[in-house]
């Protein structure tokens, strides 16, 4: 059984270089809270994770930090500096305890450059990054804090089990961690949230925010993209 059993992105890996290279990866384990990665860290290796959940700060230069997102079992990061050798652009802190497979940067490329599939998904998975974070530089410059809200409340959301056209965020999401990723202040995002829940746009209940009329809340962020442009 090899160490990348498991792991999507290692789908198609031949058995042998999947036990060769497997022999120089390790698995380890983070506490909840604990401390992965931090910023400008000259480790090289990628990180897969296994089982649990971490978040992702990056740092602007006047030191504020934002989230970029949290991440679960089969997702992957830290493989910019596995292919540039450049020091770490961001803070990786573990959500929940968690195993993460390390895998060294020699045996990253070398496992991408052999195998055309794998260098496929890798070319897929970085530009569908790339295309995320250029929407959401385009939110921080054009939109106002209302609508970035919204706009990152629906990439958080998913559908509403039982209630057609509804969507939820669960676990409800914390407001400091909402301010964090949007880039304002928590009593900010609590009064837009409160503005949402008298309009009848949103409502909490148990385990989750719903997102009443998230069609509504996507035409407002289309229309006002629209009008930025």
């Amino acid at each position: 059984m090899s160490v990348f059993d498991g792991i999507p992105f290692f789908a198609g890996l031949d058995p042998s270089r999947g036990e060769t290279f497997g022999r120089q990866c390790i698995r380890k384990r983070f506490s909840e809270g604990e401390l992965v990665l931090d910023f400008d860290d000259p480790s090289t290796d990628v990180y897969f994770i296994v089982s649990g959940d971490v978040r992702v700060l990056i740092r602007t230069a006047a030191g504020k930090e934002m989230i970029l997102g949290d991440f679960g079992p089969g997702n992957f990061f830290g493989e910019m500096a596995a292919i540039d050798g450049a020091k770490r652009s961001a803070n990786v802190t573990a959500l929940t305890n968690a195993e993460l497979l390390l895998v060294p940067p020699t045996a990253f490329r070398e496992i991408v450059l052999h195998s055309p599939e794998i260098a496929e998904r890798l070319m897929r998975l970085l530009t569908s990054r790339v295309r995320e974070l250029n929407v959401r530089l385009f939110e921080r410059s054009v939109l106002d804090l209302r609508h970035r809200l919204y706009a990152e409340l629906l990439r958080m959301a998913s559908p509403r089990k039982g209630h057609d056209g509804q969507s939820i965020v669960s676990p409800p999401p914390f407001q400091h961690d909402l301010a964090a990723r949007i880039g304002c202040r928590r009593e900010q995002v609590s009064r837009e949230l409160g503005a949402m829940t008298e309009e009848g746009l949103a409502e909490k209940v148990r385990g989750g925010l719903v997102l009443l009329r998230p069609n509504v809340l996507e035409k407002r962020v289309r229309d006002a993209m629209n009008a930025a442009e």
